[in-house]
């Protein structure tokens, strides 16, 4: 395979390169290697399903699951978690963007071990209350330091992936609010038995203005 060329977008760091094969190929890669590096102690956790009614891994995301159009959080569903699950945690993140990547696009946890999912649109405005399944949920702080998702909007005519990691944790942690993707990631550690992923894509396309 030819040598990748990269290059970075200075409005948001965005890492990319010119052919979308080669693209998909390496935050492939990326993604392996940088959640190895978090879970490579754990190296039997269970698989847990990931799914969602609107959107599949290798396919390409709606727009209103991004600034393009409503800018929804897209809903999710999740089975096969491990006996013990207490709590469950979800990180969407783009491990082809960021300086250093990833970059965040949504944090969520403190969700209740009961919860088949995350419904569409969560709130995004201080003080509405989260749908009864996932009641004392919070969302911490994604890329751009807000609470909240906010979705793709990578550079037009590359396709990036994004990475809806889903984990079962074995206590209920009860962290605070604004953790960072680092923050929670350290205070799981140890406390993870499960994960899975939903792996969708998103690609832009029009000329710049």
């Amino acid at each position: 395979m030819p040598l990748v060329k990269l290059s970075f977008d200075k409005s948001v760091s965005v890492m990319r390169c010119k052919h979308p094969l080669q693209f998909s190929i390496l935050t492939a890669l990326l993604a392996t290697v940088l959640m190895s590096s978090h879970l490579g102690a754990q190296s039997a956790l269970y698989s847990i399903v990931v799914e969602s009614p609107t959107m599949a891994s290798g396919e390409t995301m709606s727009r209103e699951y991004t600034p393009d159009g409503r800018n929804l959080s897209p809903p999710l569903t999740w089975a096969n978690l491990p006996e013990g699950t207490r709590e469950i945690a979800v990180i969407c993140a783009d491990f082809g963007a960021g300086n250093p990547p990833p970059w965040v696009h949504w944090i969520i946890y403190g969700i209740p071990a009961t919860a088949p999912g995350l419904p569409e649109g969560l709130p995004i405005q201080p003080g509405q209350v989260m749908p009864d399944d996932i009641a004392g949920a919070i969302q911490g702080h994604n890329g751009w330091r807000r609470p909240y998702y906010r979705g793709p909007a990578p550079p037009l005519g590359t396709p990036h992936l994004y990475h809806f990691t889903v984990y079962a944790l074995d206590e209920e942690l009860d962290l605070g609010p604004r953790l960072t993707r680092e923050d929670l990631l350290e205070a799981m550690e140890g406390h993870i038995i499960g994960r899975g992923e939903l792996v969708p894509v998103y690609e832009r396309f029009g000329s710049p203005e």
